[in-house]
């Protein structure tokens, strides 16, 4: 009898370690275009899991959201396994963990080296919310710092009235209705037409993404008001984590952190790139006025309050860990 039962558990387990042993395929779902630098920053990731795995664990890049996954489903998409992997912008999967949010407060990081600061601080309940969403965090890199794209330039407040403006998240909606301009939600494949229409006559996003869209064919200026460094992830289904062996594993996390520090890297010199190609395309680039610089600090500050109050523990402890 025990024999009869021992030999089926034997086998079980004799599949378990070929299972373990053998390639893994994955698709990867990426939301940008492929020419964006965090497709590519995919695309180098696949590329290097590939090389340091000897062939073992083999990532399809799909990027332009090409399948057909790209908002605030991905968390659950990627919890189901109906994704593999995918990156996401954290601010838009925010109303699945307060957490997602902190990169995209308003004014908290002035530079690069500030946002890195608050992503030391945030990563660890960043890991710990994807694991709750049964997926594990592998690397993560900002965009470039968000301005607003405007068919009039920004010389007073009195001039955020009227804007009608397409945000990337709840955190930007938040602090542009406190400025008076009317914020709104639209998917991106819908924005160009959008403007065109006049449906919005603004954008609140980065220089990087305004290239990419060609705003100068829309609209007119671009203010660079410093507004946060968003963060993107990129994040696999635990199922799928788990079915590699530890040398994968290991080998996919050496990956991870060198695609991490280059796409840091790679933020700063897109934007920089970017800067150029829509100044050359017609765009008129500027700093924010004294007033209007003032307006939306307080405005910023006031909405930090405001949330702390309510924030859940993993996201006040961010914050006073950030501000030390």
């Amino acid at each position: 009898m025990l024999k009869r039962i021992i030999t089926p558990l034997l086998m079980v387990l004799a599949f378990a370690v070929s299972a373990q042993a053998a390639e893994l395929k994955m698709d990867c779902n990426a939301i940008y275009g492929a020419t964006n630098f965090h497709s590519q920053g995919a695309k180098l990731f696949a590329d290097k899991v590939a090389e340091y795995t000897s062939g073992s664990v083999q990532i399809t890049v799909h990027p332009g959201g090409s399948l057909g996954f790209k908002g605030p489903e991905l968390l659950k998409t990627v919890k189901d396994g109906t994704l593999p992997m995918s990156d996401i912008l954290m601010g838009v999967v925010s109303g699945s963990d307060q957490v997602f949010g902190i990169s995209s407060m308003p004014l908290l990081a002035k530079d690069y080296a500030e946002a890195k600061k608050l992503y030391a601080a945030a990563k660890p309940y960043y890991e710990k919310a994807c694991k709750k969403w049964n997926q594990k965090m592998l690397y993560a890199a900002p965009w470039p710092p968000s301005g607003l794209f405007t068919k009039k330039p920004l010389k007073t407040v009195a001039d955020f009235k009227g804007l009608k403006t397409r945000t990337y998240d709840k955190n930007g909606a938040e602090l542009l209705r406190a400025t008076g301009a009317s914020p709104m939600s639209l998917p991106w494949g819908e924005l160009y037409s959008a403007l065109q229409t006049g449906l919005a006559n603004s954008v609140l996003t980065s220089a990087v993404s305004g290239k990419d869209g060609k705003f100068w064919e829309t609209l007119k200026y671009f203010n660079n008001i410093n507004y946060a460094f968003p963060l993107n992830m990129m994040v696999i289904n635990k199922d799928y984590w788990d079915a590699m062996n530890p040398k994968q594993q290991e080998a996919m996390l050496k990956a991870a952190a060198e695609v991490e520090a280059y796409q840091w890297e790679q933020s700063a010199k897109s934007n920089a790139e970017a800067l150029k190609i829509i100044a050359e395309k017609g765009i008129v680039i500027s700093e924010p006025s004294k007033e209007i610089n003032e307006m939306l600090h307080k405005e910023s500050k006031l909405m930090l309050e405001n949330t702390m109050k309510n924030a859940k523990k993993g996201f006040k402890s961010v914050i006073k860990a950030y501000e030390k």
